[in-house]
């Protein structure tokens, strides 16, 4: 199933804490689907030298305040080469997801106009290099599943503590789920939107099978993808993979400190 997951992605696819908030120790497994939005600061814990927000952007304008558009009809997302945003499902109730044009603030088609900042004042989508940062942050301070130091065993820790698809593999999310999110990072499944405009699952794969985080970070070779990270409910590891073929995906985006 694994790899049909990878299969998948590959063809369809602030409160600022306190200054006292370096313990990524958090109790608060809140996994509701209540969100904290524009001009409300979303939460955040200090991973060594980063702090992250522990909530899921949900805000639907730029840091100057142009509106991102919402887009719901499926055609009309598909062909976009600009920013927009959905509901999963286009149910408010539902986690809100961004196509890369968003994240790169490409507010209209315009080559001369600058792009605008997605996140507000202080705070960036991060890059691929700052995600390989925390994910190196975590396996040195002991949140590999097994307590180990060395190799990606941090899914466990970043997930959050229900709703996965059940494992029976030891150390994913989706086994013992009440023992995940040690590090605080509550991350939870949230379903995608693909570049045709669908939202995913789709072909067998399910919504609580997986979540998917748009990075900052371009596909060099070509520039038509950007890497994500991913975390699947049978997989033990934190997934670095790259988004061919388009930016127009829907992903759940979260945000580091400047």
């Amino acid at each position: 199933m694994k790899n049909l997951f990878y299969l998948f992605l590959a063809v369809t696819m602030f409160s600022c804490s306190d200054d006292d908030s370096s313990d990524t120790n958090n109790d608060d497994n809140n996994n509701n689907n209540t969100f904290i939005c524009d001009g409300v600061p979303y939460d955040s814990i200090v991973y060594g030298t980063q702090e992250w927000t522990v909530e899921n952007a949900c805000h639907i304008t730029y840091r100057d305040g142009t509106p991102i558009p919402q887009v719901t009809d499926d055609t009309a997302w598909r062909n976009l080469t600009t920013g927009a945003w959905a509901y999963f499902n286009n149910d408010p109730t539902n986690e809100v997801l961004y196509n890369w044009y968003a994240v790169a603030g490409i507010h209209d088609t315009d080559p001369n106009t600058p792009n605008k900042e997605f996140a507000q004042e202080g705070w960036h989508v991060p890059s691929n290099l700052e995600w390989t940062t925390l994910e190196n942050y975590l396996i040195a301070n002991g949140y590999n599943y097994d307590g180990t130091t060395t190799g990606n065993k941090i899914a466990k820790s970043m997930a959050s503590t229900t709703g996965w698809l059940s494992s029976t593999t030891l150390g994913t999310p989706g086994n013992n789920q009440s023992t995940n999110n040690s590090s605080g990072f509550n991350a939870f499944h949230t379903g995608t939107r693909n570049y045709y405009g669908d939202f995913a699952p789709g072909d067998g794969i399910l919504s609580d099978e997986y979540v998917v985080f748009w990075s900052s970070t371009e596909y060099q070779i070509n520039n038509i993808g950007a890497f994500s990270r991913n975390l699947y409910y049978d997989s033990s590891s934190l997934e670095t993979a790259y988004i061919d073929g388009s930016k127009a995906h829907g992903f759940p985006v979260r945000l580091v400190k400047d």
